[in-house]
């Protein structure tokens, strides 16, 4: 791995020093909890058992519904499947789950698809505030969340503005920390704690976190921390050169726990540093490549009131302020920064039942200023402010429920030496849910959602290295407007669970980079770039996705699950003339896959694969990708001694050495997924 000059906010170890530092913070993080569990009852401190996924309690919810109670599609990962499936990137952690894909811009990057959607369009959300990262501003900035530390992630599939704000109009990832207790623990101390080893990039990964309280268990601390050093990682043709990352995060929380509520603080922090495989350089010829270093720092505060007053029976407050930053280097050498200061406040309130509704209303209040320094800002500095007031209504008669709701934003944007821009998006949201047999549930939701643009879209005026292109933005667009229907089908059984959802969204200035066919004037040294063009038209989403889940045995030897899985969707622009090409940039294909899961009593282990099809429908310009299938295998064994567990683990991951391109990466010309990996490790529970 290339050595890289210190940032100004953090300064660099050697590589065997910064392992040894990494491990040993882990190890003390969990040293304390490994003291106190001797101490404790006995409890038998194993891995948590898996849960039924639709009574798990969605944190995303403000009336704090299960799964099973919602009528709006949604998944959640936790417990072992969210360790079988957790990756250094958000992206890959849920690119397996239906209906979700990953963009893909190296072994650093990796942000959720939604159904076809990706972008500003997909809220990410750490503990239900948003991360306020950069990542919606270029393909290359990566979310400064670690997918290691989440408790569970949810994922509200369809558009989520009614909850949070007009950004999330095709989705929202919410990732579940637990840095801020929002109850007592069950016991005086607990946590968890990993290493593991990664043969494709010869990654060194720690990660340990711990909670615990006092006597009276009012009082609850949290630390956590993870330390991740991978090299360049190796491809079935070569080493993907400059495909390197480096991460350093952790955090400290204390919350109060009373009889009527919680509240707590959390202070964070995100250090990653990464490499640009798009721009690699070339040592022979003395061209450095292109690194990024990002720095979060975050503060939150929140509370809860679970008591009576007035109308309402409990209240929730989240504030996070978040300082952002990260700097391109060019080898040595500083190209362009970017920073990101963020204020955001959140109020729920929920009401008591009348008759047969409940529900809540809701405040939210977000400012960011965002500027870019550099060679490469494309985009000018900006603020922007947003405010919104929500109310949701959930109705329950026996075996049918129906679920209302509205949201109204005010949206205001100022960008240097460029006209105030004002936008007042306005979502309605309308589901039903009929549960017509004790195994069966039909839901159909309809939406409308509005959609402020984002910065990009509207200022961008200059050279943006992520997309090969000179991006130029319309300051003069107005709201996206989205209309959903969905119709979904749930069956749990005995021995088959099964869902599937078809759907169909209609957008009205649907927005996107649009190629002219055009090229910058050629300037000495340079290539010219092709000159790209925010655009808005009218454009349709279809898409259909299922899962089936067979219990081939459950007994006394064990448990055997069949997983079969997949998902399509078709992205068109809409009202072309004929003959026009009407197919929109870098839809996710087509996949479908099965997994193969055993359990016993103290061990685990799976078989999958999963088929990615090629995607031909392209738009003008765009190249297509080939088809290609993912094989991977995973094995755990899991021991108890004294008060806490241990699980040994060995996973492979492309098994067969595919050579696999991302379709919806910038990069998928330049850029293969890593090859063949077997990650191997130990985890300690207690």
């Amino acid at each position: 791995m290339p050595d890289f000059p210190p940032s100004t906010a953090v300064r660099r170890l050697p590589a065997r020093h910064r392992l040894f530092t990494g491990l040993t913070v882990a190890l003390a993080l969990a040293l304390p909890g490994l003291v106190a569990a001797q101490n404790t009852d006995g409890k038998d401190p194993r891995h948590d058992e898996a849960q039924e996924i639709d009574r798990i309690v969605v944190n995303a919810s403000p009336l704090r519904q299960t799964a099973e109670e919602l009528s709006q599609p949604v998944e959640v990962l936790n417990g072992e499947r969210l360790d079988q499936t957790k990756s250094a990137t958000l992206g890959e952690t849920l690119d397996k789950v239906p209906g979700v894909q990953t963009s893909n811009f190296g072994a650093g990057v990796g942000r959720p698809i939604i159904r076809g959607l990706d972008g500003p369009r997909v809220g990410v959300l750490s503990g239900g505030l948003g991360s306020q990262d950069v990542s919606t501003i270029s393909q290359d900035h990566a979310t400064a969340v670690e997918p290691f530390l989440a408790d569970q992630i949810e994922v509200l599939k369809g558009p989520a503005t009614l909850l949070y704000g007009s950004g999330a109009i095709g989705g929202v990832v919410n990732v579940v920390d637990g840095r801020i207790a929002e109850r007592a623990l069950d016991e005086t101390v607990r946590g968890r704690a990993e290493l593991r080893y990664d043969s494709v990039n010869q990654g060194r990964t720690a990660m340990a976190r711990v909670d615990a309280s006092g006597a009276d268990g009012a009082l609850v601390l949290h630390a956590d921390g993870v330390y991740r050093d991978q090299d360049d990682y190796d491809t079935p043709d070569g080493e993907q050169s400059n495909s390197f990352v480096e991460t350093r995060t952790g955090a400290l929380g204390a919350s109060y726990i009373g009889a009527d509520g919680f509240l707590g603080v959390s202070f964070s922090r995100y250090d990653n540093r990464y490499g640009n495989p798009g721009e690699p350089g070339d040592p022979a010829a003395g061209e450095p490549g292109v690194s990024l270093d990002m720095l979060q720092n975050r503060f939150e505060l929140k509370a809860g009131v679970n008591r009576d007053f007035w109308i309402f029976d409990g209240l929730r407050l989240g504030f996070a302020h978040t300082a952002y930053e990260h700097t391109e280097f060019e080898g040595a050498d500083i190209g362009t920064r970017f920073t990101n200061d963020a204020d955001e406040g959140r109020l729920e309130l929920t009401h008591k039942a009348f008759g047969a509704w409940t529900g809540a209303i809701g405040l939210q209040s977000a400012e960011r200023a965002f500027e870019a320094i550099g060679d490469e800002a494309f985009v000018p500095r900006t603020k922007t402010r947003s405010n919104g007031l929500f109310w949701m209504e959930h109705g329950q008669w026996d075996a049918f429920q129906v679920d209302l709701g509205v949201r109204a934003d005010r949206v205001r944007t100022d960008a240097a030496g460029l006209p105030r821009r004002s936008f007042s998006p306005v979502s309605l949201s309308a589901g039903a849910l009929w549960r017509f047999s004790d195994a069966w549930r039909l839901s159909l939701n309809l939406d409308r959602a509005e959609r402020a643009p984002a910065e990009e879209e509207l200022f961008a005026d200059g050279p943006h290295v992520a997309t090969a292109s000179y991006e130029i933005g319309d300051s003069t667009m107005r709201e996206e407007r989205a209309d959903q229907i969905e119709l979904g089908l749930h069956y749990h059984g005995d021995r088959f669970d099964a869902k599937a959802s078809v759907y169909h969204t209609r957008f009205d200035g649907f927005i996107y980079l649009a190629e002219t066919g055009l090229f910058t004037p050629p300037e000495p040294g340079e290539d010219p770039l092709p000159i790209r063009v925010w655009t808005q038209d009218d454009a349709r989403f279809r898409g259909i996705e299922a899962e089936v889940i067979a219990h081939l045995v459950d007994n006394d030897r064990g448990k055997l699950d069949l997983r079969v899985f997949g998902d399509h969707v078709r992205g068109e622009l809409d009202g072309l003339p004929s003959g026009t090409d009407r197919d929109l940039p870098r839809i996710a294909p087509s996949r479908f896959g099965l997994d193969m899961n055993w359990e016993a009593d103290q061990w685990r282990a799976g078989l999958g694969a999963t088929r990615v099809l090629r995607q031909d429908d392209v738009a003008a310009g765009e190249s297509e990708t080939a088809g290609y299938t993912l094989v991977d295998a995973h094995f755990a064994w899991h021991w108890d001694t004294d008060n806490y567990g241990w699980e040994v683990f060995l996973d492979g991951r492309n098994l067969g050495d595919a050579d696999a391109r991302v379709h919806t990466s910038f990069l998928k010309d330049n850029v293969l997924l890593p090859g063949r990996n077997f990650s191997a490790g130990v985890r300690l529970f207690f």
